[in-house]
């Protein structure tokens, strides 16, 4: 085969490479001292991908590995006598709603406010009430003057009964002595009677008048409770989630302007095998461990045990799954302890609650309640918990040297805190805080 440089004339070769039959493995070599690309063995691209796939299955075994030897370890078994479940903290929704159809006159709070029970959150448009509010206060002074008058009347038919009684008796007088005539007596008899049933009269018009009175006054009291019952108020301690409605919008009777959050009825709902939950009596003490926060346990009781069993929902994971059918156990925050925190716990965080099945069971170190510091306190996004002192720590003075002027040691954060309980504890004490789903529970 001949090559042409493009100027017309035939270029040979100077060499050409000696023929070589191909090998029978199928590898392809080069035909000359060009570099050509050759095909591998296909015993060897299985041999690679194989060594490859044996890699890989080797670094996912050590890592599950390291992954079982970190669990033992960080989530150690609790004690016989302690049943667990998954949950979600909640908190009784609240609506604030309108009594009445109007128009939202005002927004004095918003989404995220914590608000205290009887905090004004809105107004309503209540001028046509305030115009029907001044008319039936003049209703009432109205009903005043004529219950006045009626008593003016009663008076003055009094004043008639004891001069129709005085002519009366005159006239009886003189007809005994004969310088009266008897007609005359009978008229006097009839002015006395007409005198009597005149101040019957009077009476009946006073209280007459005092109804009336005591009509408009009620119509007032309406009045007044329609326009505070128009003032929205919170009913509760809580967070307004929440806010359904604007400024100048319309709303029938019972329209949605807030939904908050009772922030001091705080609990979780967690579900319990039969042989779990028949052990649980209510009023039983039990802790709450979230899983943003698994170094500080929540106390909690026990506070309702479902008396039917039912299909374990789907949002809540099961220890196995031949547990079909379980009990709805509810634990509720202690009050005390979320009286002072309440803008610490945020509802909706995953969680797990321990539950003390047995009477002799105690709890672990790590599910002890401890107090929480300052800074770095389990909260939500709307808020801190504020500080927790206790009345030793309040009244002890601080520790001072002769050389050393008195100060005051804050307490640690957070990460301080959980530093010093870990480089504090013991090797044979309990196992380190922090566990949200611990292995081998009594509660399995």
């Amino acid at each position: 085969m001949h090559d042409d440089d493009g100027s017309g004339e035939t270029v040979r070769p100077q060499t050409i490479a000696p023929y070589q039959p191909l090998p029978s493995s199928g590898q392809l070599v080069p035909a000359h001292s060009a570099g050509v690309p050759v095909a591998l063995d296909k015993r060897d691209f299985a041999r690679r991908w194989r060594l490859r796939i044996a890699l890989a299955l080797i670094a996912l075994a050590a890592a599950g590995g390291g992954g079982y030897y970190w669990w033992q370890h960080l989530h150690p078994a609790l004690p016989p006598g302690i049943a667990f479940g998954n949950g979600r903290l909640e908190a009784d929704e609240i609506n604030i709603d309108t009594k009445y159809a109007a128009r939202i006159g005002e927004i004095l709070a918003d989404e995220g406010d914590l608000v205290k029970a009887g905090q004004v959150v809105a107004r309503m448009d209540t001028r046509d009430l305030q115009a029907s509010l001044k008319r039936a206060e003049a209703t009432v002074r109205q009903a005043r003057r004529a219950v006045d008058e009626a008593k003016a009347n009663v008076v003055q038919q009094q004043a008639q009964v004891v001069l129709a009684k005085q002519e009366y008796d005159r006239a009886v007088y003189l007809v005994q002595k004969g310088f009266e005539t008897k007609e005359v007596l009978d008229q006097r008899i009839q002015q006395l009677n007409g005198a009597n049933a005149a101040l019957d009269a009077a009476n009946a018009r006073v209280t007459e008048s005092e109804h009336a009175l005591e009509a408009a006054t009620h119509d007032v009291e309406l009045y007044n409770v329609e326009i505070n019952d128009d003032t929205l108020v919170a009913p509760v301690n809580g967070r307004l989630q929440y806010r359904v409605a604007n400024v100048g919008e319309v709303l029938p009777a019972g329209g949605h302007v807030f939904a908050m959050l009772d922030t001091s009825y705080v609990y979780m709902d967690v579900y319990l095998p039969t042989q779990d939950a028949g052990k649980v009596r209510y009023g039983a003490d039990a802790r709450i461990v979230v899983d943003a926060y698994p170094t500080y346990p929540i106390p909690a009781k026990v506070i309702y045990i479902a008396t039917q069993a039912q299909f374990t929902p789907k949002t809540v994971e099961t220890v196995t799954e031949r547990d079909k059918l379980m009990f709805r156990i509810r634990v509720r925050i202690d009050g005390d302890w979320l009286r002072s925190r309440s803008d610490a716990v945020s509802s909706g965080l995953p969680g797990v609650a321990y539950i003390l099945a047995s009477r002799s069971a105690q709890w672990p170190a790590w599910l002890q309640v401890k107090a929480p510091p300052v800074e770095g306190a389990p909260q939500s996004s709307q808020g801190s918990a504020p500080p927790a002192t206790s009345a030793a720590q309040e009244k002890a003075p601080p520790a001072t040297t002769p050389n050393q002027p008195a100060t005051s040691d804050p307490s640690p954060t957070l990460p301080e805190a959980a530093a010093r309980q870990t480089s504090a504890a013991p090797h044979d004490a309990a196992t380190p805080e922090g566990t949200a789903n611990p292995q081998g529970a009594a509660g399995r």
